[in-house]
């Protein structure tokens, strides 16, 4: 959520920025401006009118002691019609304070200045690429078929016990997907990173904390009794770890790494593009968050891409990094850059990662803030990454590294599978 102050100081840079965000709705910046003009002056309206009661108030108890009781008894007239005329005035303070957050909320987050003007994927920038494209025989297999082929992953059984998008892993396939868990995890513990088994739900304030409320309420699942969210990322209950808490900048950076599994239903998802692994809506994922400095986090955001570049680099899987659009960028993201595997039996490029910085846009929200040497609060930064998505690197890994005799894993896996290949 942006800062109605900020909006104030910089409305053009504002305007500028969210054009950049092909954002419509540029209006809604105006009606900020007047809702808080109206809460300050009812604020000061509410402010008067009690400093009033009070003073009134004080003289009353000095004319009780004067022994004027006639006089005091006027006075607390006129503080009971001004109590009268406070409570209205209250009310409409409130109402107004609502109204200025409803609309507040609907306004996404500004792309910084290095964010690429476009409309759709297509205009996405390529900064980089990575690794070697393998060379597959005429009769490669994309995954689906390699995993029939070495009864690896049910997406029939999946379907049958909840439905499309929810494939069931088993045997050697269990165990990669155990495995690769495994090597992500220790991977980001080596760099720094404290390890988090956060729940899998959550509840409506966590889900508002980091903007998957009210823009993305569509694509959770939503437990309707308890009123209980799905995660459809382990982002949204490791940030919100930190929600409403002053964090010393002594104890920055706030590194934060997590496995879960991941719920998105993916409306409207269907086609050649979502066969097999290509898109679910049941996958494991292993996220890494950082909370930081607002003067540190785009070196940390630079850092956090090169840390997931060396994970796909140690995969041996042909990469690119890709910074999105003002089109392409999500609504609480100041800037992110995909990383894109290529499916050498498919002849696409799948998302296995994306790498954001929020600013201060998810803290402004969860009120994450630090406190300096001389007691002086401000918010904080929040960015995270996939570090990584299962489904499309399982994809991948299968069907870059199938041979005649099987399927070959690379070699930073090998003590975590217990041996070099599937077969």
């Amino acid at each position: 959520m942006l800062q109605v102050n900020f909006i104030r100081q910089n409305k053009e840079l504002v305007l500028q920025r969210l054009a950049v965000k092909n954002f419509k709705e540029t209006n809604l910046v105006d009606e900020v401006l007047q809702l808080d003009d109206k809460r300050k002056s009812l604020k000061n309206t509410f402010d008067e009118t009690q400093a009033a009661i009070n003073a009134i108030s004080r003289g009353i108890g000095r004319l009780m002691a004067e022994g004027n009781k006639g006089e005091a008894e006027k006075k607390k007239a006129d503080v009971a019609d001004l109590k009268n005329k406070l409570q209205p005035i209250n009310e409409e303070l409130q109402h107004t304070e609502q109204q200025l957050h409803d609309t507040l909320i609907k306004i996404p987050n500004l792309p910084h200045e290095s964010v690429p003007k476009g409309m759709t994927p297509e205009d996405n920038v390529i900064l980089r690429e990575g690794g070697v494209t393998p060379a597959l025989d005429k009769s490669a297999l994309p995954h689906w078929d390699l995993a029939k082929k070495y009864h690896l992953i049910d997406f029939d059984l999946g379907n049958k016990i909840t439905g499309s998008g929810f494939p069931v892993y088993k045997n050697q396939g269990a165990k990669l997907q155990r495995s690769l868990i495994g090597y992500f995890l220790d991977y980001n513990l080596s760099n720094g990173y404290t390890e988090y088994y956060p729940p899998y739900m959550v509840n409506e304030a966590t889900a508002y904390g980091t903007g998957q409320l009210p823009d993305k309420e569509g694509q959770m699942y939503f437990v309707a009794e308890d009123k209980f969210y799905l995660i459809p990322t382990a982002e949204v209950p490791l940030t919100n770890i930190y929600r409403d808490e002053i964090i010393s900048e002594k104890d920055l950076p706030v590194k934060m790494t997590a496995f879960t599994p991941c719920f998105r239903r993916e409306a409207g998802s269907y086609g050649k593009d979502v066969r097999g692994l290509n898109r679910v809506h049941q996958f494991d994922k292993v996220e890494i968050v950082q909370i930081v400095h607002p003067d540190k986090s785009y070196q940390v955001l630079e850092e956090m891409v090169n840390h997931v570049e060396k994970l796909l680099q140690s995969l041996q899987l042909p990469y690119r990094i890709v910074k999105l659009c003002g089109g392409d960028i999500s609504f609480t993201s100041a800037l992110t850059y995909d990383f894109e595997v290529y499916s050498a039996a498919q002849q696409r490029w799948l998302e296995v990662s994306s790498v954001s910085n929020f600013e201060a846009f998810q803290t402004n929200r969860m009120k994450i803030r630090s406190k300096d040497e001389k007691g002086k609060t401000q918010l904080l930064h929040s960015l995270n990454g996939s570090s990584l998505a299962l489904p499309r690197i399982m994809a991948c890994l299968l069907e870059n590294n199938q041979k005649a005799d099987g399927i070959y894993l690379p070699q930073v896996l090998h003590s975590y599978f217990g041996k070099e290949k599937i077969a």
